[in-house]
């Protein structure tokens, strides 16, 4: 499958920062997009709080003039960070007075919000869900569809 060069980048740095224990759901720059944009907290600049996809002023003026950030426009990024949030299982935008108490070292956790924001990473680059396994479960006649490749 063909890929692109921000796709490939921004999945290899979540994979990273996943096995490093360096993402971070509440921080601006170990979540997803912090990590995607090298530990910066730059994009946090881009909208009204963390989680929303409402762009600022900034935001709305850095869109208008096609600016990306390592490949992405300032809405695809509140996109990508808005699903890992949601995926991780927190209620959208972030709050303080939040009630439900995620564990951010819960690798489960981590690894349901990179998930999530990957698929999102997939469909902004039209590409078929790298993360998605279910083929491999497919079978015609007791034999299987699709063989995995070594």
């Amino acid at each position: 499958m063909k890929t692109s060069s921000r796709l490939e980048q921004a999945i290899s740095k979540l994979y990273t920062a996943f096995h490093s224990g360096n993402l971070n759901p509440e921080c601006c720059k170990s979540c997803a997009v912090g990590n995607i944009l090298d530990n910066t907290d730059t994009w946090k600049h881009l909208t009204e709080g963390h989680g929303s996809l409402q762009l600022t002023y900034v935001g709305k003026v850095n869109e208008a003039f096609g600016r990306r950030l390592n490949g992405y426009s300032p809405l695809e990024l509140l996109n990508i960070e808005a699903a890992f949030l949601k995926g991780c299982g927190y209620t959208l935008p972030l709050s303080r007075k939040q009630n439900k108490t995620i564990d951010r070292n819960s690798k489960e956790v981590m690894f349901n919000g990179m998930c999530e924001a990957v698929a999102v990473l997939c469909k902004l680059d039209n590409v078929a869900n790298v993360m998605d396994f279910s083929k491999l479960f497919d079978f015609e006649e007791d034999k299987p569809v699709y063989q995995l490749a070594f």
